[in-house]
């Protein structure tokens, strides 16, 4: 491991966690890297990942676009309206002073209500009031098309070039009805990369992997809000992670040697997310992987390597893997942090077929999420036996490996018979809620105990 970031950054570490050792001709290398940020939600200082504010810059370090869904459905029944109303009030209160900030009602369209002149305004007490009070002009009428949402929300981002955190939250009780699958894809495509964005879903009547594709090509999150009046805790709980990110645009850098490939890269915690299709090469067998941006927290991820088969008593590098910043204007990237996947032949049986804790721990809590996504979609479709192998395979994993949050969602679902062999049965008349609830946050994992 080595720490390379200069004394005005947030301190990056990288720990490799890995069995290194290979059987003669084996060519598969797993590791685990965990990635930790300090001193980057409590430093004070403006995000990092841009080049300096320019005359417009102030205070400002960081901008934020809350999207509301103000669809007809939102007033049906009228506590979503007003739980989006009081949601959105105390997400303002949580704006730290010098934010950014703009709020949008989205139908069919996109309107931004406050301050309402197609730019962003400056957190303080007064302007803060100002947008509470515009709340009032939240009112529920017309359709849904999200992608008209993000594109206001990447507009309104771009009128400040100066600032590098830059973060939508969008809430919807429904579907994107009134657009295509294609323009929200094109739209989401266009944009990703200008802003982070979280997902939230009220009710029962939205679609999980509609908003799982915003967030996660924009590096957020998707969750469920069953009931309205949960709303404004969450909303604060959002903003409030908003204002404690101070680094934005990290890259995952993975190096690889020659006749070497990276096979994938997955965050693994503190929730699943596959980042291979996401490389953007950055010179010879060198490639970038999207982290987003970091406060003070830790995540981990799970970089497999395809390297050239080779014969006991040899050893490589397998993969260089560093932390890096874009490079300002005319510069070259900051790398934040290093660290190195070794592969070493061995003919000791006990040490090629020792798996390492933590590869054998999140290949677990992988196999947790896509468990219960399949369990789920085959119930809906009819499958009950396939359904039930599936959950009771969930049970088991998540009983195993300690996830206690997963556990519960399950056990809202199915009656656990046999935890440890994950033995189960569906419960009768399962509600809505409690089955989006735990697909939604099928994703979230729990680290490996120490």
């Amino acid at each position: 491991m080595a720490t390379l970031a200069k004394p005005n950054l947030p301190r990056f570490d990288v720990e490799i966690f890995q069995n290194e050792y290979l059987a003669d001709g084996a060519r598969e290398v797993n590791a685990i890297v965990t990635v930790t940020s300090t001193g980057g939600g409590t430093s004070g200082g403006r995000p990092l990942g841009l080049a300096d504010a320019g005359p417009q810059g102030g205070d400002a370090n960081a901008a934020v676009v809350i999207l509301v869904d103000c669809s007809g459905s939102m007033d049906y029944p009228k506590t979503k309206i007003n739980g989006a109303r009081e949601a959105t009030a105390a997400a303002i209160d949580a704006l730290r002073d010098g934010t950014a900030f703009a709020v949008v009602a989205g139908t069919h369209e996109a309107r931004d209500i406050y301050p309402g002149d197609g730019t962003l305004a400056t957190a303080s007490a007064a302007t803060r009031e100002q947008a509470k009070e515009s709340l009032r002009r939240l009112t529920a009428a017309g359709g849904t098309a999200m992608g008209t949402w993000l594109a206001k929300a990447d507009k309104l981002f771009l009128t400040r070039r100066d600032i590098a955190i830059r973060h939508a939250i969008l809430l919807t009780d429904g579907n994107n009805e009134h657009e295509s699958a294609e323009d929200l894809a094109r739209t989401v495509e266009r944009v990703t990369g200008h802003f982070t964005a979280d997902c939230r879903g009220v009710g029962t009547d939205w679609r999980i992997d509609e908003l799982r594709k915003i967030s996660s090509a924009l590096l957020g999150t998707t969750d469920i809000v069953a009931e309205p009046s949960g709303l404004a805790e969450d909303f604060r709980s959002m903003m409030t992670g908003a204002m404690g990110k101070q680094v934005a645009d990290v890259a995952l850098r993975i190096w690889t040697p020659a006749n070497a490939a990276v096979k994938f890269v997955k965050q693994v915690a503190p929730a699943v997310e596959d980042l291979t299709g996401r490389r953007a090469e950055a010179g010879p067998r060198a490639g970038d992987y999207p982290t987003g941006s970091w406060g003070d927290e830790s995540r981990d991820y799970h970089v497999c390597v395809e390297v050239p088969a080779a014969s006991v008593g040899n050893e490589m590098l397998a993969a260089r893997i560093s932390l890096v910043l874009p490079p300002q204007v005319g510069g070259t990237p900051e790398v934040l942090s290093q660290g190195l996947v070794k592969a070493v032949w061995t003919d000791d049986l006990a040490s090629s077929t020792r798996i390492s804790p933590q590869v054998a721990h999140y290949t677990g809590q992988a196999e947790l999420a896509s468990s219960i996504q399949e369990g789920l979609e085959a119930h809906r479709s009819g499958d009950v036996d396939t359904a039930t192998a599936k959950l009771g395979a969930a049970v088991r994993i998540a009983h195993a490996t300690g996830n206690e949050g997963t556990f519960k969602l399950l056990q809202k679902v199915v009656d656990v018979v046999d935890p440890k062999e994950g033995t189960v049965r569906f419960r009768k008349n399962v509600s809505e809620a409690d089955s989006m609830t735990l697909e939604t946050r099928s994703t979230k994992t729990v680290r490996v105990k120490k």
